[in-house]
This record gives C-alpha cells, structure tokens and sequence, in this order.
C-alpha cells in the first residue's frame, strides 16, 4: 500500500514546522496579512495543521460543511484565496517536498474553494 504524502513527509510535527513557516509568510502578505492582525496564532497553527495534515492524507477530517461555517465570516475572495495557496506551495517547496506531493496538497486545498472563498 502507498504511504500518504503526510505518512512521507514524517507526520504531524513536520507538517507543524511548515504550517508555521507558512504563516509567517501569510503575516506579511499585503493581501491575506490583515486576516490575522487579532488571532491567536498559536491556536490558528494548531488547528491548521490538522486541516493542512488531512489534506496530505493524514488523521483528521474535515467536512465541507464545517469549512464553510468557519471560514464564511471572513468573506474570503478569490484572490486572498490564491494567495494562501501560492505561499503554502512556496513554504511546501521551501521545504523540499517532492513537486507531485505539492501539486497533491495544492489540488486538495483548490478543492475546497468553493467552500472557503465567500466573499467577492
């Protein structure tokens, strides 16, 4: 049986670093940075990891229903939505993941747009 792109890249602590690095990309983004001005970011890097791990594969779900609740009242638009997949491919790159297991984790993310980009 093939291994996960999460069981590949060494699990959950891995995927914590490059969450990690992924948000300071996303703090300085003149496009998605004011999103997280009054968060809790230790908590956001938390619970993104779980949701970045389920895109690769990994333990935890995550209904398209459930996405939509959380992420509705940011008004998300397509644009700051094709920004944070940009810096996530970036930091996954940074990272040195193997390019199908981007495209993987970026097909999975583009996936979720229609329940994430709300705003226009």
């Amino acid at each position: 049986m093939a291994l996960t792109v999460y069981e590949r890249v060494g699990g959950f602590a891995k995927v914590r670093r490059v969450v990690t690095a992924f948000y300071e990309k996303a703090l300085d983004s003149p496009v998605i940075g004011h999103h997280f001005e009054e968060v809790a970011m230790e908590r956001l890097i938390e619970h993104q990891t779980r949701f970045i791990s389920f895109l690769m594969g990994g333990p935890a779900s995550y209904t398209d229903e459930h996405l939509k609740h959380v992420h509705q009242r940011f008004a998300i638009t397509l644009a700051e939505f094709d920004e944070m997949v940009e810096l996530l491919t970036e930091t996954l790159e940074d990272f040195d993941f193997a390019a199908d297991d981007v495209a993987k984790v970026a097909h999975e993310l583009r996936r979720r747009e229609p329940v994430i980009v709300s705003g226009r």
